[in-house]
């Protein structure tokens, strides 16, 4: 009777000479992606038949003996999808699984059955759902902070809704052969947690934060992940972060732009005084020193304020009078020099 080949070196994703420890690598980093009970719904059932597969690669790869019998199929270890036990490779021999105890094979493939089913030396080492201890995964989330938080530090409560294994079933989904009440059959809950989350000073748009042991939870045993909290910097009215610099704006009259002037600016350590030249245009940048985002040396970025113009909301009827005078004094400057630079072309 034909059987199905298993490619356990491809299953496994290593190559025909891998070592011990790259097998043993590939399997831990295969079977915590692929636990069932990392999984639920349809996904499960997926899950489970690919973890079986999973673990007898291993069973078989990880021992010497079983290796050694599987790589002497020789040149012909990879005829096709189907095998005849009977015929033999290289002095290999088949055996029939008539007076194996089916539980001992339960979940192994019959290629498996096939090769090793006969009287192994010892008890088996794995069953297909051998209890493995996998730490959790790794969570990621999003945590927005206002700018005077990032700026100064704060310890903050972070608020996490994230999927559990259900304690009922243990992420089985069954209880007593029926769908676990608790979870609804899926074999996870959603589980929400306040964490006291310490925000260094100084933190970036995009900075992580890692919370060790407060991610995924652990199956069998093993270890919670890290939740990675990714920072995110809420707008703010008065100021923007532009790498280690901060940019505020400062809005003045057309009077204190040309005269120059005295004015009180916001930082985030809370006002000073910066002193306008005079003719300065919209657009220009002044600098604050220091005045800027924390630097991981301990230093500071600069604070650059950046002039725009307006007129005030009223205008008093001097004041409108003043801006003709000097509407007319522009208009006869402008006449003025274009008069003497046609006389100098004539």
């Amino acid at each position: 009777m034909a059987v199905k080949f298993q490619d356990y070196y491809e299953i496994l994703g290593v190559s025909r000479d891998a070592d011990e420890k790259k097998i043993k690598a590939a399997y831990r980093k295969l079977a915590r992606k692929w636990h069932p009970d990392l999984h639920s719904g349809k996904d499960k059932e997926a899950a489970e038949e690919k973890f079986k597969a999973i673990n007898e690669a291993y069973e078989v790869l990880s021992d010497a003996e079983k290796r050694s019998k599987y790589d002497r199929l020789g040149a012909n270890w990879r005829m096709g999808d189907n095998f005849d036990p009977a015929s033999g490779m290289d002095g290999v021999n088949f055996y029939s699984t008539g007076n194996i105890n089916p539980e001992d094979l339960q979940g192994f493939s019959d290629f498996f059955a096939a090769m090793f089913g006969e009287r192994q030396a010892g008890p088996r080492r794995a069953s297909p759902f051998r209890d493995v201890s996998l730490r959790g995964q790794d969570v990621e989330s999003q945590i927005d902070l206002t700018l005077e938080e990032a700026y100064k530090g704060v310890t903050k409560a972070f608020n996490l809704a994230a999927n559990a294994i259900c304690p009922e079933c243990r992420g089985q989904g069954i209880v007593d052969r029926s769908f676990c009440r608790s979870c609804g059959g899926t074999g996870a809950i959603r589980q929400n947690r306040t964490l006291e989350v310490k925000i260094p000073v100084g933190v970036y748009e995009g900075s992580r934060i890692r919370l060790k042991g407060q991610g995924g939870e652990g199956v069998s045993g093993g270890p919670r992940g890290d939740l990675h909290l990714k920072v995110h910097l809420l707008p703010h009215h008065d100021f923007q972060v532009k790498g280690n610099d901060v940019e505020s704006t400062t809005t003045l009259h057309p009077e204190q732009a040309v005269l120059g002037d005295r004015v009180t600016i916001p930082t985030l350590d809370g006002p000073v005084n910066l002193t306008i030249p005079p003719h300065s245009r919209s657009g220009k940048k002044l600098r604050l020193k220091g005045k800027g985002w924390p630097l991981r040396d301990g230093g500071r970025g600069d604070q650059y304020v950046v002039i725009k113009l307006d007129l005030p909301h009223q205008i008093s009827e001097e004041e409108q009078e003043l801006y003709r005078r000097i509407q007319d004094l522009r208009k006869a400057h402008s006449h003025s020099h274009s008069g003497r630079q046609g006389g100098d072309q004539a």
